[in-house]
């Protein structure tokens, strides 16, 4: 069965992680899978087992726990985030074999570009040396997945100096553009979708056209 990838746009955070949800609680056994890429508005957000002592000065930046596992990270615009809304039973996959995958595709796209990054076990995500490039935040219910990856493409990291990143203090971030990748979040979604299907084992036919592009809803 092949994934459905749609481009979102640029979207605030909550209606998506509402959309995210009601899409998880109401699929059934053949409901295709799908794999949504957007951009979000300025938001830091606290997963379930997130401390406060991780926020060290928010601002003017909203706050949001979540259901998704882990520490506080941040999203803003030029940043890729991946949402893969999949059925893990169906596919086979395991947690762990899903963020393998995911971290393997922004690898893969990394090398495209000149740039050697790599996985962790102890902290997942994707680090160029010690600097983190993306990082991974899940929630599985029923079998299936939501929340995903945020990739740093072309952002502005200062803000991820107001939180000890996924809880780690001093952590420092990276970005695709520190490295010479001129590409927005738009193209980088387009070169990372069949990455990422390819190491889901999911097809990617889209007949050249790309990304489905969804409408912003309010």
């Amino acid at each position: 069965m092949t994934a459905v990838c749609r481009w979102l746009g640029r979207r605030s955070y909550e209606p998506v992680w509402r959309e995210m949800r009601a899409f998880t609680d109401a699929r059934a056994a053949g409901t295709p899978d799908e794999i949504w890429f957007l951009e979000h508005e300025p938001v830091f957000t606290q997963g379930i087992s997130g401390r406060a002592e991780h926020i060290l000065a928010a601002g003017d930046i909203p706050v949001v726990g979540i259901d998704r596992g882990g520490q506080v990270t941040y999203h803003g615009p030029g940043q890729l985030v991946v949402y893969p809304l999949l059925d893990l039973r169906r596919l086979g996959l395991g947690v762990r074999e899903l963020v393998v995958a995911l971290e393997d595709a922004v690898i893969a796209l990394g090398a495209r570009h000149g740039i050697s990054a790599a996985g962790s076990r102890a902290a997942p995500g994707v680090y160029v040396g010690a600097r983190k490039l993306a990082s991974v935040g899940l929630r599985i219910r029923r079998g299936c997945s939501y929340h995903g990856l945020s990739l740093n493409v072309a952002m502005d990291l200062d803000p991820f100096g107001r939180i000890n990143p996924c809880g780690h203090a001093g952590l420092e971030m990276t970005q695709l553009a520190d490295f010479g990748v001129t590409a927005g979040p738009r193209e980088v979604a387009e070169e990372l979708a069949p990455l990422l299907c390819a190491r889901l084992g999911l097809p990617w036919d889209r007949s050249g056209q790309g990304l489905l592009i969804t409408p912003m809803t309010p």
